[in-house]
């Protein structure tokens, strides 16, 4: 018998009402023992799964090899790691190396709407690839972390052209290196004051969108100290601020006639007549300021931590953001050396739930047939509208399941297109091969710990009141795990 969605679903809930069995977040819990599928404890799983999207096996092999510290700073020594692999996967990928012009002249060669969108289209398959399959997990994981704090919406006229160029000269270039100098790349981006409509800032007739997410949203934070008169001044700062339009289309410019004349002062720093330069003093300034050092590091803390982290940690990073002037690497060695030990569990947004899914798994997948799948749970690359990016505390993900569930019931099947799964091959490490042995197996795979006795039995019960066929057993097994309330959590 062939199971059907209805019946996947009456499994779906009842692994919901069954939450309690197996507390929620078993990856917290005190594993008993350590097997080949089970090397690390259960702090030690959590912060492999903070630190990448979703443990493979051989990231936990290498993890209990080398110890957590060693493990981060190799991740950390990112050039360091060899990525050949995955830039084979990204060679036919032409629009990532070209520069705004060129990316802009080649949507324009057919006048068709998929060459319109083939650089939107390359840019979101080659960011989900570079998480899937690259070594350099933590890399991606802060490149996801900075394009979500400095987030452009792609899909915002003349954005389909720059955002490439944001993404490879901005958010890639600086995610592992100096705060300052990502925020001065960010500042200068074409992507970004088109975004946030500086090229409409000019002498005369002031736009405060850019200067004002600049403070909010980019740096200080909506507490850190400015006021609405910092925002207008520093626009005036801003005015001429533009993207060139003709020759050498989509690159920065500052045009002197629209800029606005006269002394500026923003937060008490009296901005002399100096052009271009004018706001470049406040950039320098914004980028090393204690309010902006406490607001990133309260924000990375959150996304590796907690959604309520521990405030002595954030403390502690904002000190070691101020003394090395924004150095990201001893940002985060406070926060995954420190902090790592006080996590407590997030929900999965949809990308780590998807990733996580397929890392877990072995999965293979070109990554555009899931940006239909990624849109239905509400976190396709680059579509988030507002400047803020995509949340991350975990009241923001949690009413939105059955997107989660249609996944974990087609990924299982082999019903996405261009997306495998081959359960057979993963079970060839049971030693048993019994079904229950198969269970414990994907299970150590996806939880980080075989199943609760009691939770397995009511599941394996449950699953033969369906009258599944026997070669469906295995996957009703691993797509009720992903489905289920434990796998949400990380």
């Amino acid at each position: 018998m062939s199971l059907t969605r209805r019946d996947f679903l009456k499994l779906a809930t009842f692994f919901s009402s069954a939450a309690a069995l197996n507390a929620c977040a078993p990856a917290l819990r005190g594993f008993a023992n350590k097997t080949p599928l089970n090397l690390l404890s259960a702090v030690e799983f959590t912060a492999l799964n903070r630190i990448t999207f979703g443990a493979k096996m051989e990231e936990r092999a290498r993890f209990a090899e080398i110890g957590l510290q060693a493990y981060i700073e190799e991740q950390l020594a990112f050039e360091s790691i060899n990525d050949l692999t995955l830039g084979l996967q990204l060679s036919n990928f032409s629009t990532l190396n070209m520069s705004a012009n060129e990316i802009e002249a080649i949507t324009n060669e057919l006048f068709d709407g998929y060459n319109r969108r083939r650089p939107i289209h390359e840019l979101r398959q080659a960011t989900f690839l570079r998480q899937l399959y690259s070594q350099r997990q933590l890399y991606e994981v802060m490149v996801d972390f900075w394009s979500d704090h400095f987030n452009i919406f792609i899909e915002k006229e003349p954005i389909f052209y720059l955002k490439t160029v944001d993404d490879r000269e901005v958010i890639r270039k600086h995610a592992l290196g100096n705060f300052r100098d990502l925020l001065w790349a960010s500042a200068h981006s074409p992507a970004m004051l088109t975004y946030l409509d500086n090229q409409a800032n000019v002498k005369g007739a002031p736009n405060e969108n850019y200067a004002r997410e600049l403070m909010e949203l980019h740096t200080l934070g909506v507490n850190g100290g400015y006021t609405q008169n910092d925002v207008m001044q520093l626009a005036r700062c801003l005015t001429g601020w533009s993207v060139k339009k003709h020759f050498w289309l989509g690159e920065f410019v500052f045009k002197p006639k629209q800029h606005a004349d006269g002394v500026k002062n923003v937060l008490g720093l009296a901005i002399q007549e100096s052009g271009q330069h004018e706001a470049e003093q406040v950039i320098e300034h914004l980028a090393l300021h204690p309010s902006t050092a406490k607001f990133i590091c309260a924000k990375l803390a959150r996304r590796f931590i907690a959604d309520n982290p521990p405030q002595e940690i954030i403390e502690k990073a904002a000190q070691a953001f101020l003394a090395t002037k924004g150095d990201i690497k001893s940002v985060l060695r406070v926060i995954l050396f420190d902090g790592l030990a006080f996590a407590q569990p997030k929900y999965k947004r949809p990308l780590n739930f998807v990733l996580s899914a397929l890392r877990a798994l072995n999965a293979e997948a070109n990554g555009a047939t899931l940006f239909k799948p990624l849109l239905r749970m509400g976190q396709l690359y680059f579509n988030w509208t507002t400047p803020d990016g995509y949340p991350d505390a975990s009241e923001a993900w949690q009413g939105n399941l059955m997107p989660r569930w249609q996944f974990a019931f087609e990924l299982i099947r082999n019903e996405i297109p261009k997306t495998t799964c081959d359960l057979n091959a993963l079970l060839d490490v049971s030693p048993t091969g019994s079904l229950q042995s198969n269970a414990d197996t994907l299970a150590s795979l996806l939880l980080g710990a075989p199943l609760d006795r009691l939770f397995l039995n009511r599941m394996l019960d449950t699953i033969h009141s369906t009258e599944a066929a026997p070669e469906e057993t295995l996957q009703i097994i691993a797509a009720s795990l992903i489905a289920s309330p434990a796998f949400q959590w990380r």
